[in-house]
């Protein structure tokens, strides 16, 4: 007896896609039927002989999210996958709350959603699948998070990179795992462990972030755990630590990779005794925290070299997510320029249209600083520029930059077109990248570490575009750079660059 033929309800408004769809559905073997309105997949999702609604969320008469209740009342059975050209965060967090199977950002591979329908079908009847976005329907919690969530995305970004960003935090919403976020400086690490700490259970509790690089070593251990008084000299009184803070909540330690290797050891037990102490004190005390990481250095050469304990890598690396560089996501900066301008309308800055030539050099421009780099250019021209448009002529430095990246530096320009004095040379550009970096703490100076964080921040690009231009020959980088051959392995394995990699080159 041959077995019965699947049927699939495949629902869209775009006739084209519907086409698409039906065809390689009928190809992989399936009966498919089709529904253009909100209206017309309610009435046909009844029919029993359909296994699978594979459905869009924006209809011109609906939204089928909104109608996902109703469905799972009809048909609890059914095997239900999204679609969305709306390929925000809470889409997927939307599709998660909505106890949808699977969530597909458009666009995507046919062979993705013929391996999804394969993969629902062959789950057995009521098991729990852990990839699935299944929620409990009677939740009121998370109902009423639904309820009074803002509409505003935290992340701005529907490049694929991006979507898989966003449905990792979605599958993070309903757990209190541990959390490591990678990725270079200005990426963008804080914006998402604060959307995962916003749309998760301890949204109500604090977040508190800590960045290891800005804090003195020796000091390091008092801002975590607290101290008690007379714990050292200066201890006037007990004072609470950012374990403390952030109890119920959620504790970011940005730059985990910075942290000392004696805290590093007080922070393992903490993660796995779920317990403790203050500097100075004998107190046990709970740490009912959430632990998000971040990184923009490679830990396994960390590891490798000593600096840090592997056994800690593995306690905080349960969930890994990377944020990509912003050339890698380059047809995201439009969006992201737009978001800007919006944040600074809002504070009173005249917001101004961006020429095509000009978003065109944007979207070619490596952007070294990433989306910070980004954000702090628009300001800048928003502020300095007395044009309506932003065009390729304000962005001198980004053009000569794209035409000669060896010889010049992003901002090796003298003169801008109001005849501004503009950074001409690498010292005047890290005088004003330092002259930023104090701004920012301005009232909470660092008492160390600047000396070797600006070391590092101009070593790595240097060694790394180097590599790329010779290729990966060691050899002829050390004669380029004039430094030992031995010296230039350590410095590789020190700042974690692969030395193989010509991404640099190939970004030109």
């Amino acid at each position: 007896m041959t077995e019965p033929i699947i049927q699939i309800l495949l629902a869209d408004d775009d006739p084209s896609l519907r086409l698409v769809l039906s065809e390689a559905l009928s190809h992989a073997g399936y009966k498919v039927e089709t529904a253009n309105t909100m209206a017309e997949c309610l009435n046909k999702v009844t029919d029993p002989d359909t296994s699978v609604l594979v459905c869009d969320v924006m209809f011109p008469d609906g939204n089928s999210l909104d109608q996902m209740e109703s469905i799972r009342t009809l048909r609890p059975d059914l095997a239900i996958i999204v679609m969305s050209a709306q390929a925000t965060l809470l889409t997927a967090v939307k599709a998660r709350e909505h106890a949808v199977d699977a969530y597909l950002p458009k666009p995507f591979p046919l062979d993705e959603l013929t391996q999804n329908i394969g993969h629902l079908l062959t789950r057995a009847k009521g098991a729990q699948d852990t990839e699935s976005l299944n929620l409990d329907h009677d939740d009121k919690a998370q109902k009423a998070q639904m309820e009074t969530r803002s509409e505003a995305s935290p992340i701005i970004g529907k490049s694929r990179a991006m979507q898989d960003i966003y449905r990792s935090i979605a599958r993070l919403m309903a757990t209190d795992l541990t959390v490591m976020i990678t990725g270079e400086s200005g990426s963008g690490k804080e914006v998402v462990a604060k959307a995962i700490h916003d749309l998760g259970g301890r949204s109500k509790k604090p977040f508190v972030a800590l960045n290891m690089a800005a804090i003195p070593h020796d000091l390091i251990e008092s801002e975590l755990f607290g101290y008690e008084k007379g714990a050292f000299t200066g201890a006037d009184k007990q004072t609470q630590g950012r374990f403390d803070q952030a109890a119920g909540g959620t504790l970011f330690l940005d730059e985990i990779g910075d942290m000392p290797t004696e805290t590093q050891t007080r922070l393992l037990r903490v993660l796995q005794d779920g317990y403790f102490t203050r500097v100075g004190g004998r107190e046990s005390i709970r740490a009912n925290t959430r632990i998000i990481a971040a990184t923009h250095k490679n830990l396994d050469a960390e590891i490798e070299n000593g600096a840090f304990r592997q056994d800690l890598f593995y306690r905080l690396n349960v969930v890994p997510i990377s944020v990509p560089p912003l050339r890698e996501r380059a047809e995201d900066i439009p969006d992201l320029i737009n978001h800007i301008m919006e944040k600074s309308l809002s504070e009173g800055l005249q917001i101004k249209s961006v020429s095509a030539s000009a978003l065109n050099m944007m979207m070619r421009y490596p952007w070294p600083g990433n989306v910070r780099e980004l954000e702090n250019m628009v300001r800048r021209l928003l502020v300095l520029i007395d044009d309506d448009e932003i065009d390729d002529h304000h962005l001198d430095d980004m053009a000569r930059f794209l035409a000669d990246p060896i010889n010049k530096t992003p901002n090796d320009a003298d003169h801008d077109g109001d005849g501004m004095a503009q950074p001409h040379n690498l010292s005047q550009c890290i005088i004003d990248h330092i002259g930023r970096y104090f701004e920012a703490h301005e009232g909470d100076l660092p008492t160390h570490g600047i000396y070797d964080r600006i070391i590092a921040e101009v070593e790595k690009p240097l060694i790394t575009t180097t590599l790329a231009v010779t290729r990966g020959n060691q050899l002829k980088a050390a004669e380029v750079l004039g430094i030992n051959r031995n010296t230039l392995r350590k410095k590789i394995i020190t700042l974690g660059i692969d030395p193989k990699s010509n991404r640099v080159r190939q970004d030109f």
